[in-house]
């Protein structure tokens, strides 16, 4: 039997009640990796299957203790840290988090950090929200130590906060009044894809230092994924009509409203509809190889999350396929609790 590619090498993981973090930690565990958990609030991880295989550390990301305790003897932290709300100051909040997060690897000779980003357009003004992740990224791979920085648009999974705001729009609405922006380019990908590649980064060579695209093998507009989905889903065609002006305020309190996913949450989400998220580059195949079998297209990804929808109680995290919805995901997530037909 080939050795796991984690064997003998120890991996931080932050952000780890996240959906991305829930699910990267049995991913790593699988492959032989001792996996150590930061978390503000230990309790919140007690029904964590994988709990009793990973170390857990308690407090906060901000502290220099707290990261040094974190950080000493690991071979790879994977950071998954960044506001997802609206409140004021988070741009701050997460641009100190992430340099003092960036000191401390450096002074803890981590050999290197893998961080998710969101796919972005290189030459647009971006909003707040993704001009922050772009920033936290620059300030990681400026730390001294070797950082990749994997970027991706929406990813294809139950839980993922990106999916379940396009479920529950095509679900409740028949039909919608929706911005022309929908008509959008969009790379998504499958969570499994996701995973394969983080799992896969902490294997870069140490000259490895720069942004990653990572996506699906299809590029649709978001019609044409809520199309795709209600198809999918079993339900009756859905009609979209277009309106020239919707502003992304506007847009995210309709989301709000018609859906479970909350505003302050909708509004980063519809805020990167605004740009056509397209890879530029496709470096990270040639680096750690394409997951097996190949990426996964639109259709696949969707029937594989929505076939784990009516689990009654959710599983835990590293029990099902990743894309299913699972115990550590929010009350609003997951079909089986969805309206609409």
């Amino acid at each position: 039997m080939s050795q796991r590619r984690g064997e003998g090498r120890r991996a931080l993981v932050t952000g780890v009640t996240g959906y991305i973090g829930s699910r990267l930690v049995p991913a790593l565990l699988d492959e032989g990796w001792t996996v150590r958990v930061l978390t503000r609030d230990a309790a919140k991880l007690s029904g964590r299957a994988w709990l009793d295989r990973a170390e857990v550390v308690e407090g906060d990301a901000t502290s220099r203790a707290t990261l040094a305790e974190a950080l000493d003897g690991v071979d790879v932290a994977y950071y998954l840290l960044h506001s997802m709300d609206s409140e004021g100051g988070f741009v701050e909040r997460d641009r100190e988090m992430a340099q003092g997060f960036g000191r401390a690897a450096y002074e803890a000779e981590v050999g290197r950090i893998v961080y998710l980003s969101g796919l972005h357009p290189r030459a647009e003004r971006l909003s707040d929200h993704l001009a922050s992740r772009v920033e936290v990224g620059d300030l990681l791979m400026a730390s001294g130590v070797p950082t990749a920085v994997l970027q991706a648009a929406i990813i294809l999974g139950s839980g993922s906060a990106s999916f379940e705001m396009l479920r529950h729009l095509t679900s409740r609405l028949p039909v919608m009044v929706a911005p022309k922006w929908l008509g959008n380019r969009i790379q998504p990908i499958a969570v499994r894809d996701v995973l394969h590649y983080l799992v896969g980064a902490a294997d870069l060579p140490p000259e490895v230092n720069r942004t990653l695209d990572i996506g699906g093998p299809e590029v649709l507009t978001y019609s044409e994924m809520i199309l795709r989905f209600a198809r999918l889903a079993g339900l009756m065609r859905r009609t979209i009509l277009t309106v020239p002006v919707l502003t992304p305020r506007l847009a995210s309190e309709w989301v709000g409203f018609v859906t479970p996913v909350p505003t302050g949450l909708a509004k980063p989400l519809v805020e990167s509809l605004l740009h056509e998220v397209v890879c530029e580059e496709s470096d990270i195949d040639d680096l750690v190889g394409p997951p097996p079998g190949g990426a996964l297209g639109f259709d696949r990804a969707v029937t594989d999350a929505i076939a784990g929808d009516d689990a009654d109680p959710r599983p835990e995290p590293g029990t099902v396929d990743p894309a299913h919805v699972t115990a550590a995901d929010p009350d609003w997530a997951g079909g089986g609790r969805a309206a609409g037909s």
